[in-house]
């Protein structure tokens, strides 16, 4: 009886941590929905350089950030501003006597910030680096060269990035593993959500699909409050096609998230040009943030094994997880269908 008791207290203290979990999760969930910044400068003549920089708004208001050029670099034409949906975007074209090769570029107050910057500089003799900015160190040298190789890694860490802090994303692969049955079952259910997913964001990034983001995002919650209830009634016995076909509802649901991935990818504003490079490694990057993922949580599954705890405490540990990835769902689902609706 007092064992029971014990169980008992186990079960509420796993849902105190996962309700607090749920709190912190929603609190930097909507931290890291801040766009990153981007800036294009485009070498026009033997000294002019035509810039590009855009800032995201963070709840209606501009992000606080100052961009600032090396000395010697004098502004051509004044920034001309314009005002879109969710940033600002500023033009103006600049001169450099002896070209911007070696010099730094700052990005005054963006060390207060959670934003990074992608940079992409396009050089007169066709060369193009593309970067990544961030908080920690704000500041890029302009570089004569770049190698593809530079242009994938920062791609692969924009798609890493993303997944990672993508935690609608990972609450949905997380009930995928909770529905799979077998390990089997698991690489089929997995690939097929990688594959789906890769076919929609390509369609999506190179224009053959255009879905607006807000209702995708509404409907990415509803898909994982629907796979939270197929998990409950699975564990009930009853009927369902995603217990006999789990592949097939992870692929269906795939296409709906694809059109997220591509969402992110569209906010780094990239000229037609870069699309297919940063498509191709993009997607790398999302397959191997989804890996490190399902590697973390099979790796904790398999230390609590290790622990032998009584069966009755694995029971309450994947309800608790089943209720908990429901509650945050629900808690997206109305939150984003209020914001596009209100």
């Amino acid at each position: 009886m007092r064992i029971l008791t014990d169980l008992r207290r186990l079960h509420w203290r796993l849902v105190a941590a996962a309700l607090a979990w749920i709190l912190a999760l929603a609190a930097t969930a909507a931290a890291h929905e801040i766009r990153p910044a981007y800036l294009q400068i485009d070498q026009t003549g033997p000294t002019r350089y035509s810039v590009l920089w855009r800032t995201p708004l963070m709840s209606g208001m501009r992000l606080p950030v100052v961009l600032r050029f090396a000395d010697g670099v004098r502004n051509v034409t004044e920034p001309a501003e314009r005002d879109l949906p969710d940033s600002v975007v500023e033009r103006r074209v600049v001169e450099a006597t002896d070209g911007l090769a070696g010099k730094r570029i700052e990005f005054v107050g963006l060390q207060a910030t959670i934003t990074d910057v992608l940079v992409r500089v396009k050089l007169a003799n066709g060369t193009v680096s593309t970067t990544i900015v961030r908080p920690s160190a704000p500041w890029f040298d302009v570089e004569a060269a770049a190698g593809r190789l530079e242009v994938a890694r920062t791609f692969v860490a924009q798609g890493i990035e993303h997944i990672l802090f993508g935690y609608d994303h990972l609450l949905f692969v997380l009930a995928l593993m909770l529905i799979a049955r077998s390990w089997r079952a698991l690489l089929l259910t997995v690939t097929s959500f990688t594959a789906a997913h890769s076919i929609t964001l390509t369609l999506a990034t190179l224009g053959f699909v255009h879905v607006p983001g807000p209702p995708v995002e509404a409907a990415i919650a509803l898909s994982i409050l629907l796979l939270a209830g197929e998990i409950i009634r699975i564990r009930r016995g009853q009927q369902s096609l995603t217990a006999q076909r789990p592949w097939l509802v992870a692929f269906a649901f795939g296409l709906l998230h694809g059109l997220g991935f591509a969402s992110a990818l569209a906010d780094l504003s990239l000229p037609a040009g870069d699309i297919p490079l940063a498509l191709l490694f993009f997607n790398v990057g999302v397959e191997i943030g989804q890996l490190l993922f399902i590697a973390v949580v099979i790796s904790i599954v398999a230390f609590a094994r290790a622990l032998r705890l009584p069966r009755l405490v694995g029971q309450y540990a994947f309800s608790t997880a089943t209720y908990a990835i429901g509650i945050m769902a629900s808690v997206w689902f109305v939150a984003r269908v209020t914001g596009f609706i209100v």
